[in-house]
């Protein structure tokens, strides 16, 4: 006989506490313990891997790889922020902020997969059949195969699941759904961790692939239990502003392909539409003749992309000058400022930076430092760089500019979309063929990228 129990669990991390506390241990957020019943004794499995009932253990030299086939959308974008498309038994998680789009990528994407006569089951526990099939008409979608469902019992779900079979199952979202025998709320950290586990089970037995929805805190986290992000095999962040047409499809979990895949979407009056060549998108709008102004060449997992840095360096009014940076962790400003006092003698202790990623992508990989530290260089000399230039590197505490890695995909890049110079670590230069259209210039500290790129003065 199952045995039901009292318990306190934080809404915010899933911290569980045997009696109410103020502030919870877990992530020291006050007021988040909330008392839900739950039931024990009941079993734990997951998913099975037999007939029998229990899975046993077997030679890892005898079990069969096989290459997991992938069912790929008519979104070259999406299919290489997953991998190279949809893994079958996948349970992919999207999370994004209200309005982004979430609801009209899957959409688009389920018609795309019902347009192969593959049979695609939409659940929306958000909206009715009816608001789903208005946004099906203003998207353009018409199809036989695309069967929509207002539903939120879980096991309501499930039967039509069985009944359907179908190739392709979308939950929107995963805090609307609630199991019956657990008595929380739709949403609480019970109910989305049990729903997963079930929605999980489902997808690795019958090898369906099935995409939940998921809510964001005011953090930009996704909501519910840490343990939500490690039971999905993918974990994909819809990101961009909503009063600017471009997304940003990102990729932060993938058992199945790369962790640091980018893909560029615009809202169009129909729907979503791929940006093939983002980098063009990031720099039409680039003001020639600007001081504090460089382009760098980053790598979004396998493609580069090259985007505009901006600074703006102004004497400060305070006692304590500001640093602030958007698009880039907000530490690296000081760092990199420090250096070019210690090492190319620059006066910053009293300036004010500001530090700019223009377009609203992120950037975090360390060969954006040479191009931030000339864009310093360049706003605080007010000193125009030369447009035609491409910056990459990475600068060490002692002023080196250290080596990158692809340096080949980012300077082909650059030649691509008509750049003539290419400023990168001098390691880099052995090893490989440039384009005979560009000129590569190696440097070893940032004095020496900063004559290259600024001039002596």
């Amino acid at each position: 006989m199952a045995k039901r129990k009292t318990k306190f669990v934080c809404q915010e991390c899933g911290y569980e506490s045997p009696k109410w506390m103020g502030k919870c241990p877990g992530c020291h957020q006050w007021n988040t313990l909330v008392e839900e019943a739950s039931i024990t004794g009941g079993s734990r499995h997951v998913f099975q891997t037999n007939s029998s009932g229990a899975a046993k253990p077997e030679k890892i030299t005898a079990i069969q790889s096989e290459k997991e086939p992938r069912m790929e959308t008519d979104m070259p974008e999406l299919n290489r922020v997953l991998g190279g498309g949809i893994v079958p038994g996948s349970l992919v998680l999207i999370g994004g902020d209200p309005g982004i789009g979430k609801s009209t990528l899957l959409l688009q994407v389920s018609a795309q997969v019902a347009n192969k006569s593959l049979p695609v089951l939409y659940i929306s526990g958000e909206e009715s059949s009816r608001q789903t099939k208005l946004r099906a008409e203003r998207l353009g979608i018409q199809s036989d195969e695309l069967y929509v469902l207002s539903e939120t019992n879980l096991q309501d779900v499930l039967t039509q699941i069985e009944e359907i079979d179908p190739n392709l199952v979308i939950i929107d979202s995963i805090q609307t759904i609630f199991k019956e025998d657990v008595t929380s709320a739709p949403g609480s950290v019970s109910q989305v961790r049990e729903c997963t586990s079930q929605l999980m089970r489902i997808a690795k037995s019958k090898g369906i692939p099935i995409f939940i929805v998921g809510h964001v805190t005011k953090e930009g986290s996704i909501a519910g239990p840490r343990l939500l992000e490690h039971m999905v095999d993918s974990v994909l962040y819809f990101e961009g502003e909503r009063h600017h047409t471009f997304r940003i499809l990102r990729s932060v979990k993938n058992r199945f392909g790369s962790t640091h895949e980018m893909g560029i979407f615009e809202m169009k009056e129909k729907g979503l539409e791929e940006v093939l060549n983002p980098s063009e998108i990031f720099l039409e709008e680039r003001s020639q003749g600007a001081a504090g102004s460089i382009v760098v060449a980053s790598m979004e997992g396998t493609r580069p992309v090259l985007v505009e840095i901006q600074a703006l360096i102004s004497p400060t009014s305070f006692g304590n000058p500001r640093r602030m940076a958007t698009g880039l962790d907000n530490s690296r400003v000081p760092l990199l400022m420090a250096v070019l006092e210690k090492r190319a003698g620059l006066l910053l202790q009293n300036q004010d930076a500001y530090i700019k990623v223009a377009g609203g992508v992120k950037l975090d990989e360390p060969a954006i430092d040479l191009a931030v530290a000339i864009s310093i260089a360049s706003s605080f000399r007010d000193q125009v760089s030369n447009g035609n230039d491409v910056v990459v590197g990475e600068v060490g505490l002692t002023g080196e500019v250290r080596r990158v890695a692809r340096i080949e995909q980012r300077v082909q890049e650059a030649a691509k979309l008509g750049f003539k110079r290419v400023i990168i670590p001098k390691k880099n230069l052995d090893g490989w063929t440039p384009p005979s259209s560009i000129e590569i210039v190696g440097v070893s500290t940032v004095q020496e990228a900063m004559q290259v790129t600024l001039g002596d003065r």
